[in-house]
């Protein structure tokens, strides 16, 4: 995607979030380390980041049709993990301590104060990239992976704090190291293995808001969207810290394990199936989008096809690999890529998302851009197949070209599901290269374009050509 400048504000805030990062991660080394000592340090950092690949593997797996970079993806992660538990954990002992002092029980921290400062500081990492990097967030999907990697930061260090705290020194201290370790593998079961989605549930409601907000033209809803998000996470976190609570203080258990099944549960099954949805709504929204640019001749209707499911989108590149060898399975891959985050962009713009100039040419210059990058990732495997005819797609039909030197149009079909094997008709010498449409045929949809603009270089596998 064209890039946009740098300046004094954009590096000063880049500058300061890294800082802010390292001396956040600095702040909890030290903290960590001096409250649990090295032994239990080292106990609990190890069995902490073992669910950590497999939690941020579930998430990415969600993002698969357009995936994130992975500089944004490291600072939600890195920002959970260091900047919201230095936060928090300063906060709730404060607020702990003034508990005791006032005589009140001190379990209060859990329900009254931890909800509201965590999942605050867990999303102002996701909140952060929303307003100075928001076409990074596409939509919902997007907003759950980034806070859900912010979410599973601030769990790794607050397990760690638990499971070396609260499991092997608190055990090893009174009994011995066996002790210490039968507590370990207790808390590692109870925290990680039954309950490890409890953060990442929480921080996804506040991730749904975002989505809402980086999708709306309205700026009341950008506002009121994540806003709410927020709430309901913060009220779904008060309740989770509740129900031990009211479990201990009553001497009943079955309130917890009756809040855990009939609340808890239900609702994390009923995220799941919303992010799955929301997945593979990402992959419909091609078959909606990206016709438009068939009836312009940018595309072919194959080539949406072969966009709609994650299964054809395997297929496609299993058939580009053979046809072009591991440069062309490569080149396939991104051209899905790109031909996502078009459909992507063109749903923002009958959105009106770009509501301001400047970002109406923004939004211009990347579609031009997208579309000067499809076209060359096609060229490493379009009609290189002889199992099929050679044809043209003019916007309308397809002309055809049989071994035996016969030619004929045939209309698409009305579910094309083949691989690509089209080129398009070949754009007018005197136009500027890459971007014309076939002759005849309208320019792409889209703003028109500011007065003697060309659009950005040839880049990428075109320019290798």
């Amino acid at each position: 995607m064209p890039s946009r400048r740098w300046n004094w504000r954009r590096l000063f805030v880049f500058a300061g979030g890294i800082l802010l990062i390292a001396a956040c991660a600095v702040f909890m080394l030290w903290r960590l380390g001096d409250s649990l000592g090295p032994d239990a340090l080292l106990i609990g950092v190890i069995a902490a980041i073992l669910p950590v690949p497999v939690l941020v593997a579930c998430f990415l797996w969600l993002d698969r049709y357009e995936p994130e970079p992975l500089r944004y993806l490291i600072f939600c992660f890195a920002w959970g993990a260091f900047v919201s538990t230095a936060a928090s954990s300063t906060v709730n002992e404060f607020s702990a301590d003034r508990f005791e002092a006032a005589g009140l029980p001190v379990a209060l921290t859990a329900v009254l104060v931890a909800p509201f400062i965590e999942e605050l500081t867990k999303a102002l990492g996701p909140i952060l990239l929303l307003i100075f990097r928001r076409r990074q967030i596409s939509g919902i999907t997007d907003a759950l992976v980034y806070c859900g990697l912010s979410a599973i930061g601030f769990a790794m260090v607050e397990n760690i704090l638990y499971i070396g705290g609260l499991g092997y020194r608190a055990g090893a201290d009174e009994y011995g190291p066996a002790t210490g370790t039968q507590q370990v593998i207790a808390i590692f079961i109870l925290r990680i293995l039954l309950f490890g989605f409890a953060h990442p549930l929480f921080t996804a409601m506040t991730g749904v808001g975002l989505g809402i907000a980086a999708r709306s033209a309205d700026r009341r809803v950008r506002v009121l969207a994540p806003a709410a998000g927020l709430l309901l996470a913060m009220m779904l976190h008060g309740a989770w810290n509740l129900l031990p609570t009211l479990a201990q203080a009553t001497g009943e258990l079955l309130i917890q394990l009756y809040g855990l099944i009939g609340v808890m549960v239900p609702i994390f099954f009923g995220m799941v199936g919303l992010a799955i949805w929301l997945r593979s709504w990402e992959g419909r929204l091609t078959e909606r989008i990206l016709p438009a640019y068939v009836r312009s001749g940018w595309l072919t209707p194959p080539e949406v096809a072969t966009l709609s499911s994650l299964g054809r989108r395997h297929a496609a590149r299993v058939w580009a690999r053979r046809v072009g060898g591991d440069q062309g399975r490569k080149a396939m891959a991104g051209y899905q890529f790109a031909a996502t985050r078009l459909a992507l962009l063109r749903d923002g713009m009958r959105r009106g998302l770009d509501d301001r100039p400047a970002e109406r040419d923004r939004a211009l210059a990347e579609e031009r851009y997208l579309l000067e990058l499809i076209s060359g990732y096609r060229a490493f495997f379009v009609g290189r197949d002889p199992r099929v005819p050679a044809g043209v797609w003019d916007g309308h039909r397809y002309h055809l070209r049989f071994p035996d030197g016969s030619q004929r149009a045939v209309a698409a079909p009305e579910e094309p599901v083949v691989p690509i094997p089209i080129v398009l008709a070949p754009p007018s010498p005197s136009a500027p290269p890459g971007y014309p449409p076939p002759p005849g045929h309208p320019a792409p949809p889209g703003y028109p374009p500011p007065p003697g603009w060309y659009g950005p270089p040839a880049s990428g596998p075109r320019g290798q050509r």
